[in-house]
């Protein structure tokens, strides 16, 4: 397991030809945050045309690794213009950084600093900054994704199971 933060920078390699074929921007979560939805490569475009980001569907990646991105083949690129759905059921990483995190009885936990996850693209948990409690939670700064109660999607605040999220064992060093 690794923070999503450490995929930043990784290159892009086609398994078909070892080609690389970007390098890696930031990562898209499905809208329950239970897993990988894409990965972003950056925007491109200047002052005549218009910009365009350009994107990798999880289902065109073979393998998320800490050193690189391995992908099927080079045509696995595509516009964000070309998801019409985007905004409804992908979240960008770093739109989920700094979102508070508390209990259903409205006790501050901390804020979300990043996702942790495995290769295969899924989301295991996240890691927490600004840690407002003591105890396991704020022992391994992280909660695991099985106790998120409410993504916070419409308030801005995810909750969790305060007390299955003092039970996990999910941390990352």
């Amino acid at each position: 397991m690794f923070l999503a933060k450490d995929l930043i920078g990784n290159p892009v390699i086609t398994v078909s030809g070892g080609r690389s074929i970007g390098k890696v921007k930031d990562i898209y979560l499905t809208n329950n945050l239970q897993s990988v939805a894409g990965i972003y490569l950056g925007s491109k475009g200047g002052l005549l045309s218009s910009r365009s980001s350009f994107l990798i569907k999880s289902d065109s990646i073979v393998t998320i690794g800490e050193d690189a991105v391995l992908v099927k083949h080079d045509e696995v690129i595509q516009q964000e213009k070309d998801f019409s759905d985007l905004e409804e059921t992908w979240l960008r990483r770093d739109e989920l950084q700094g979102r508070t995190v508390d209990s259903p009885g409205g006790t501050k936990i901390g804020k979300v600093d990043d996702v942790i996850m495995n290769k295969e693209g899924q989301v295991l948990g996240f890691s927490l900054s600004h840690v407002y409690i003591s105890g396991p939670i704020a022992d391994n700064h992280s909660v695991a994704i099985h106790t998120v109660q409410d993504v916070g999607h419409e308030d801005g605040v995810m909750t969790i199971d305060l007390e299955q999220a003092e039970q996990q064992q999910l941390s990352v060093t």
